[in-house]
């Protein structure tokens, strides 16, 4: 089958064309997360024939995962998802070349894997992934396309497009608190529309066709069918060098210390030590310690005063996002003795279940 059948229902549209089709076969965009938006976005991209697809993911497929990010079968629970959604995406299009970084993004490769790269899509659900994405946008002059999910509500914009307003430029402030979906909770259809939302926001800067979503954001509520765009504004003193991004990431990075709680099973019971839990009080599994102390990480900075900065705290949420972040906080605030537990309480609740029938 040649290329021109295979586009041929696109290739007709004055927009695009041969010309168009070339101009698509030709560009590179970088994938950030294979997860639900990734699992929207990488197939339209593959399908129309975007010529080389960059897929960033370190994780692997868990059950939980399937009924949003549907391009993966029941049979890959427990493969990494960056290999999966390249095989998925070839089976879709064998002409394109694809990429996987089954790796995790931080301030050591983000640079070198962008430069190669036209576009940078942010199929994320971490708040500091974000702003390192933003950033290193900003440091390699690409175009940064946003999506975003809190339950039934989604958003959508463009950053660093032809030199426009950036992530920090509509969220200066670096509130990194914000529940993921494993938290807060989502349904496939949402990640499903805003990820489409983000290939098309790709397709159209391919083009240079349409009207992108460069300093607007757009507000899609899936519950009530309705959508909203905001316009906003760039901040000029916005910018960062490449030096600027190696000095703020590679300088931080590395101070979170994570400790699998299977180490600390002994230290349930000692008083010298305090298990702190930064989820929101009505999240579920509980965890009942001896030693813990339920702080939420938004309340966290307000009532530092509750925490004995000499002590050894072991911090956890629901999965080890959260927990990060508040160890990054305590730190700043002289804080030595402190650890992220991995997996947080959902890994915590099934090892006190097996250990110790809690």
């Amino acid at each position: 089958m040649s290329e021109t059948s295979r586009y041929n229902r696109q290739m007709i549209l004055p927009e695009i064309g041969d010309i168009g089709q070339y101009k698509l076969l030709k560009a590179k965009v970088l994938v950030i997360g294979a997860g639900g938006l990734g699992a929207a976005i990488l197939p339209y991209l593959a399908g129309a024939g975007v010529g080389g697809i960059g897929i960033v993911d370190d994780d692997c497929i868990e059950i939980s995962n399937l009924h949003r990010q549907v391009i993966y079968k029941s049979l890959a629970v427990g493969k990494g998802k960056a290999a999966e959604a390249k095989a998925m995406i070839l089976e879709l299009n064998p002409l394109i070349k694809v990429n996987v970084f089954a790796e995790k993004l931080s301030g050591k490769n983000a640079l070198f894997l962008f430069e190669k790269y036209d576009i940078i899509v942010d199929a994320t659900d971490n708040i500091a992934i974000k702003y390192l994405i933003n950033d290193a946008c900003l440091a390699t002059n690409k175009p940064m396309v946003y999506g975003s999910i809190f339950r039934f509500q989604g958003q959508v914009s463009v950053f660093n497009y032809q030199n426009g307003p950036t992530y920090r430029c509509l969220y200066p402030d670096e509130n990194k608190s914000a529940l993921n979906c494993e938290d807060a909770g989502v349904i496939g259809v949402s990640v499903g529309i805003i990820g489409m939302f983000q290939a098309n926001e790709v397709i159209k800067m391919i083009l240079g066709v349409g009207e992108v979503l460069s300093g607007k954001i757009l507000v899609y509520n899936v519950l009530k069918n309705e959508q909203q765009k905001y316009d906003f504004e760039k901040s000029s003193e916005l910018e960062m060098s490449k030096e600027d991004f190696k000095h703020k990431y590679n300088s931080s990075e590395n101070q979170i210390e994570e400790i699998k709680f299977e180490l600390l099973l002994n230290e349930i019971e000692n008083d010298e030590v305090l298990f702190l839990d930064v989820r929101n009080v009505d999240e579920e599994p509980k965890i009942n310690l001896k030693n813990s102390l339920q702080i939420p990480l938004v309340n966290l900075e307000n009532e530092i005063k509750k925490l004995n900065s000499n002590q050894t705290i072991y911090v956890f949420c629901q999965s080890g996002i959260r927990s990060k972040i508040a160890v990054e906080l305590l730190q700043k605030h002289q804080f030595k003795n402190i650890k992220s537990i991995a997996g947080g309480a959902l890994a915590m609740k099934q090892l006190l279940e097996t250990e110790i029938n809690l």
